[in-house]
């Protein structure tokens, strides 16, 4: 799932005791303060937009108090394998921190271009052990899943990819993703696959389920914003799209559910740069943001899941209830294969492509 720039991001007042917890008490176990890291200064890649005061206010700002490491910020591309490649390559380390979906994970991990980390599940208690590898960590969750228009069906809402499909008993324009990926795993769920057994992904069968939806769907968006505003407006009365996006709209008041159920998940986190000068200091800032505290409160400003699940002990039911990973969201979808796309992603976009001009 390359969502790497368009998942976003409702927002949400911030728990005011969450934010006055003392620093040093919930600094990580391993996490010290060097002598000489009030002169030190690493610099993170991230996504920008939202994503950057989100990560400032949970993660920089008291990294660099509990450490005296300073955290500067850069936003990388959206597709940011091409400039962490040249990074290693030229050894001009621009960056030292970088945030990378599971997809530009497995590509940079081909390559041999990330550094270890040199910390084990053991020392970052509480972490789904789905975003931790021994060169990279997850901090946030996001999901691809079903939203409806309540004010459209309010004793009648969709529960499924099938209901979506199903334009008699759910009558009302419909949107989808103009991209295979999830598209394809969405019609396959239509069809009767069971979640546990999408993959590898039966491509001429979620072909022909596309076929039957093709002539119902009202738009096929492109973007983030744009799938937000679809369903905002009620331009569209169901659509596919990132929960976050989803859970913008319902903080801003319009009649929108999210159904959970056979939704797509992925993970974001951090990487290094191979060979970076500034690694151990790097370790540390990842380390950091494993702290269920921390994530936390990144969770008050995105509607993204958190890796340490730990978390939830103080994030506020009703915000929880939002997130991908609590627990009766999480037990309902089902992990996207970064490695059937990576091997099948050309082939996929040169057919959808043809399909969708066809």
């Amino acid at each position: 799932m390359s969502k790497t720039s368009g998942f976003s991001m409702g927002r949400r007042s911030l728990m005011k005791g969450a934010a006055g917890v003392a620093l040093g008490a919930t600094l990580p176990a391993g996490l010290l303060r060097p002598a000489f890291a009030a002169t030190q200064q690493i610099t993170v890649a991230d996504p920008g937009g939202p994503y950057s005061p989100a990560f400032r206010k949970s993660f920089y700002d008291p990294f660099e108090k509990a450490t005296g490491i300073k955290v500067v910020n850069v936003a990388r591309e959206a597709e940011p394998t091409a400039q962490f490649k040249a990074i290693v390559e030229t050894k001009s380390y621009t960056w030292d921190v970088c945030t990378l979906t599971l997809s530009a994970r497995d590509i940079l991990m081909k390559q041999n271009l990330l550094e270890p980390l040199n910390f084990a599940a053991a020392d970052v208690p509480g972490l789904m052990p789905e975003s931790l590898t021994s060169h990279w960590m997850g901090t946030d969750v996001y999901s691809t899943i079903l939203g409806y228009r309540a004010d459209k069906f309010a004793s009648n809402a969709p529960q499924s990819w099938a209901d979506f499909w199903n334009v008699e008993k759910f009558p009302g324009r419909r949107s989808l993703r103009k991209n295979p990926i999830d598209t394809l795993e969405q019609a396959l769920l239509a069809d009767g696959v069971p979640l546990d057994q999408l993959y590898p992904l039966d491509v001429d069968r979620a072909f022909k389920a596309l076929d039957r939806i093709k002539p119902h769907v009202a738009v096929w968006w492109t973007g983030g914003a744009q799938s937000s505003q679809l369903i905002q407006s009620g331009e569209v009365d169901m659509i596919a799209l990132w929960n976050a996006r989803a859970q913008a709209v319902i903080d801003g008041g319009a009649p929108v559910k999210i159904n959970w159920n056979q939704g797509l998940y992925s993970i974001e986190g951090w990487g290094i740069p191979r060979g970076n000068p500034r690694a151990d200091a790097a370790r540390q800032f990842i380390k950091f943001c494993a702290d269920p505290s921390r994530q936390a409160v990144f969770t008050e400003v995105l509607a993204y899941g958190p890796t340490n699940l730990d978390a939830y002990k103080s994030i506020p039911k009703e915000r929880a209830q939002a997130l991908p990973t609590f627990e009766d969201n999480l037990k309902v979808m089902t992990i996207a294969k970064e490695d059937w796309w990576g091997a099948n992603r050309s082939k996929m976009n040169e057919r959808f492509n043809a399909w969708i001009l066809g």
